[in-house]
């Protein structure tokens, strides 16, 4: 009986067929997960703060502070250009840090880049809100919260949204311990409210309004107007936003910045008076 040459290495304890003979049979190659590597090896890790550069803040002309920060962005490479990145940037500061008053420190702004000049971005208004740890503490039980809203077009464009809010208050000698304002009382607060903001938005442009908004008490104006109706205290301008602009202008941007500033160009250069030397006719010293 003749073995087969397999069977004889091996020492199995049966005759393998043919068949049997491709279930051992491997081709060579084929498990590619032993052979397979990363292309290139790990890529040297770069710190990406090399990359980029740092650009100056510029605040308007009506703030107190004008280089209030910085922000950064990676470098100009091929077709992605830094500064067409920077604009539309929007960044919130403290009303206290743009006019160094710290009594305005629950007002916040938001400020938006429209444009690059160097390494000097230029920013325009872009919202005003309050913080919230104020909106909390004005917020108490027994009383009403009355809030209005408007949009109002300024006249250089500009579509801006107000938001009001007032807090009904105890009367002088009140015995009772509530003090909530009936339906038609809030109506007709919140009509003052809007008709107030209205006029005050659509009578200047932009500029005159953040004015307004930043310095003038309109809160205590409107909590006047009201107080015939129902006694209201803690009457503030929200919130503003800007919902629609109109059509990017490099001179009325300028504007924004140079307003408070002395007119560029030779201004010429103070002269002492002369000494005359005696005074009139009469010789007198």
């Amino acid at each position: 009986e003749v073995q087969h040459p397999l069977t004889a290495q091996l020492e199995l304890p049966f005759r393998p067929s043919h068949l049997s003979l491709k279930f051992f049979t491997m081709a060579i190659g084929k498990n590619k997960r032993l052979t397979k590597s990363k292309k290139g090896g790990r890529k040297k890790a770069v710190d990406p703060f090399l990359k980029k550069e740092w650009y100056k803040l510029i605040a308007p002309s009506i703030f107190a502070v004008k280089d209030c920060g910085k922000t950064l962005i990676t470098k100009t490479q091929g077709t992605k250009i830094a500064s067409e990145g920077l604009k539309g940037r929007v960044f919130e500061m403290s009303l206290a840090d743009l006019n160094k008053n710290e009594a305005l420190s629950y007002r916040k702004i938001k400020l938006c880049i429209e444009d690059v000049q160097g390494f000097n971005c230029l920013l325009n208004f872009h919202g005003m809100d309050m913080t919230r740890d104020k909106l909390c503490s004005l917020i108490r039980k027994k009383q009403s919260i009355i809030e209005g809203s408007v949009d109002c077009r300024t006249t250089d464009g500009y579509i801006v949204r107000m938001f009001c809010i007032a807090f009904t208050k105890p009367q002088a000698n009140q015995i009772k311990n509530t003090c909530y304002a009936k339906s038609a009382q809030s109506r007709a607060i919140r009509a003052k409210m809007t008709a107030r903001m209205s006029e005050l938005g659509s009578k200047g442009d932009l500029k005159s309004l953040v004015k307004e908004l930043i310095s003038a008490p309109i809160g205590e104006q409107i909590a006047r107007e009201a107080s015939g109706i129902f006694p209201v205290k803690d009457c503030y301008i929200r919130k503003v936003k800007v919902l629609k602009k109109p059509k990017f202008d490099v001179t009325a941007l300028m504007e924004w910045h140079n307003a408070d500033e002395t007119p560029a160009g030779d201004v010429g250069k103070a002269v002492e008076p002369e000494d005359k030397g005696l005074a009139g006719a009469g010789g007198r010293l």
